[in-house]
């Protein structure tokens, strides 16, 4: 059954229940809440960790500057909600978890953004006695700064730091206040045509075309965004995000902005804003609510104007480990044990946006010790790794893959990274290293295992090169996983019972289940997103047959009596244990057949 999204409390936490603080506290009443029993003695009286690590967080605050709980939180002493249940407990309060419930507009709107952020807390309800808040810190300091911001009796939660940074940018969307600065650019631009005023020169940072392009990177980074696109269509510029592999339209723009936000933005990227015919691309770095942030940028020209897409690249986002992505455990323990070959080549295929890079580094946090030598040319360098060695791809200065790859050879490498194998000749020199000693991990735009190896026949490399470097074979797809807040049964259509009996799958013991779309997931019924991979190591007998140039056919079907699992096979039982849906798989996975 759909969870009801409405903001009634509920009690609190799973393992440490808190009583409910039923009665409002007032401004009398702040001084009341009692610091009770020391944060590091009941978390360590809780077994939630231990008195050497509270000793070991204490003597890092001083430089730190952090809090005992945040910073046990980044030492992975304990978890976020492990400090909030302990926090309520400290100071008789009960705990809400955000992720159900969803905070009442007009309660928000009591603070604003800025001093939500600041005091990390948000209004959930508001009626005529009290105001239902949650906080993260539940301080006297917090509890009476709040008191002065609302100024109304409060009824205290306490709520992760994490669930309320998310509940706070659901509920001031960035994007509110577009209006107000379209309108002011109409304005403006009336009066330019009307020679009224003189078009200013240098564009100031609080111009209204600059204002919308910052909210626009702002809301698509809170969303979660990977791409943002930026559409002329006649007389509107559609704005959209791709969120977990999928689209979704977002503002809509008057057209006559199109040309100024193209301006804006190539400004940014530093690239050539006098150019409106022929493609460009360029690179903006910035720092977006405290989260560095880069951002590729890629125009081309349409027939109503020029398109723009960013690419957004978090770099606060940690790099997934090779057991936080999805693999099943048989898979990932085989890969691990690819990885530490001494030499030979391992591939990650799929298509744009299928995680291959996320996979690529984490098979290099797998491998990365101080014994081995490795090093990486990427276009671009999308995480900063410590002691890894990384060359970015520069094409203006000369440096290509091909170009990049010859000069890695000369720096003794053990292990080579090459973030896309684009051409023949990047193929070849990739091929050759992993012949000539060393280890070479690559990335390669291919529909399944068997067609990478096939891509690489087709780019003219010889099929004994092939058979001899290659040690193994990862495709791979990312499909969204069903929201868990708003999880709900449902009844699969016809095509989808039938990819479903196409596939050998069977129906998941608690029923089919999809989201039924709420605040958190953006009304989408999806949350995050979940790798599924299909891994062929290249066998003797794969060998034979790449020589032989046997078909796509005879190769898929001697890698499945090899027990190659296959993509269809593998989302199928994400399906059975209710992670995914059919709907998903349809959309995300290219069904070759069985």
């Amino acid at each position: 059954m759909r969870r009801s999204k409405r903001a009634a409390l509920a009690p609190a936490a799973a393992r440490h229940e808190a009583p409910l603080a039923r009665e409002p506290i007032t401004p009398m009443d702040l001084h009341v809440q009692p610091g009770g029993a020391r944060l590091g003695e009941m978390l360590v009286a809780a077994n939630l960790t231990t008195n050497e690590r509270v000793v070991s967080a204490l003597g890092t605050m001083s430089t730190s500057g952090m809090s005992l709980g945040t910073q046990l939180i980044a030492d992975g002493s304990i978890s976020e909600r492990d400090l909030a249940e302990t926090l309520a407990r400290q100071q008789n309060l009960a705990v809400v978890d955000l992720r159900q419930i969803i905070p009442d507009p007009a309660a928000a709107a009591l603070m604003t953004e800025r001093m939500a952020r600041a005091l990390g807390a948000i209004p959930l309800s508001a009626d005529q006695d009290t105001v239902v808040v949650a906080v993260a810190d539940p301080s006297p300091a917090i509890l009476k700064s709040l008191q002065e911001v609302i100024g109304r009796p409060l009824t205290v939660n306490v709520a992760t730091q994490s669930d309320i940074t998310m509940a706070i940018g659901n509920s001031f969307r960035a994007l509110a206040s577009v209006n107000s600065q379209v309108e002011a650019f109409q304005t403006r631009d009336s009066l330019h045509k009307a020679e009224i005023a003189p078009a200013p020169t240098v564009v100031s940072e609080n111009a209204p075309v600059v204002q919308v392009v910052q909210l626009m990177i702002t809301q698509g980074l809170r969303d979660r965004a990977s791409d943002i696109h930026i559409e002329p269509q006649g007389d509107r510029i559609r704005v959209r995000y791709r969120v977990d592999g999928a689209l979704h339209e977002v503002l809509d723009l008057p057209g006559t902005m199109g040309p100024a936000i193209v301006s804006r933005i190539k400004i940014m990227g530093g690239m050539n804003i006098v150019e409106r015919r022929r493609p460009q691309d360029g690179q903006i770095s910035l720092e977006i609510e405290g989260r560095a942030v880069d951002i590729r940028v890629a125009t081309t020209s349409v027939v109503s104007g020029e398109k723009v897409v960013l690419r957004l690249l978090d770099k606060s986002r940690p790099i997934f480990r090779l057991g936080q992505l999805g693999m099943a455990t048989d898979v990932a323990k085989q890969y691990s044990a690819l990885l530490h070959s001494p030499y030979g080549m391992v591939i990650c295929s799929g298509p744009t946006g299928s995680g291959k890079t996320t996979t690529l580094y984490g098979s290099l946090s797998e491998i990365n010790t101080p014994e081995r030598n490795i090093m990486t040319i990427e276009d671009p360098v999308e995480y900063m790794i410590p002691s890894i060695n990384q060359i970015q791809i520069n094409v203006q200065a000369g440096i290509t893959f091909a170009g990049g790859l010859k000069s890695i050879l000369r720096q003794d490498p053990d292990v080579i990274l090459v973030g896309e194998i684009r051409d023949a000749e990047t193929a070849r020199i990739a091929v050759q290293s992993a012949l000539t000693g060393h280890f070479v991990l690559s990335s390669l735009h291919a529909t399944d295992a068997v067609s990478a190896l096939h891509r690489l026949l087709d780019m003219g490399i010889e099929s004994f090169l092939v058979a001899s470097s290659i040690t193994a074979v990862m495709s791979q797809r990312l499909l969204r996983k069903v929201c868990d807040n708003c999880q709900e049964k449902y009844e699969p259509p016809p095509p989808e019972m039938a990819l479903l009996h196409a596939m050998g799958g069977h129906v998941p013991e608690g029923g089919f289940v999809r989201g039924a779309g709420c605040n958190f997931c953006t009304q989408t019924g999806y949350l995050e997103r979940i790798g599924v991979y299909e891994m062929m190591p290249v066998s003797d007998g794969i060998r034979e047959l790449i020589l032989d140039r046997a078909s796509h056919e005879d190769v898929r079907k001697q890698a499945r009596s090899e027990g190659m699992r296959t993509l269809q096979e593998e989302s199928m039982s994400l399906v059975e244990s209710g992670v995914t849906n059919l709907t998903e798989v349809l959309r995300t996975v290219y069904v070759t057949g069985t």
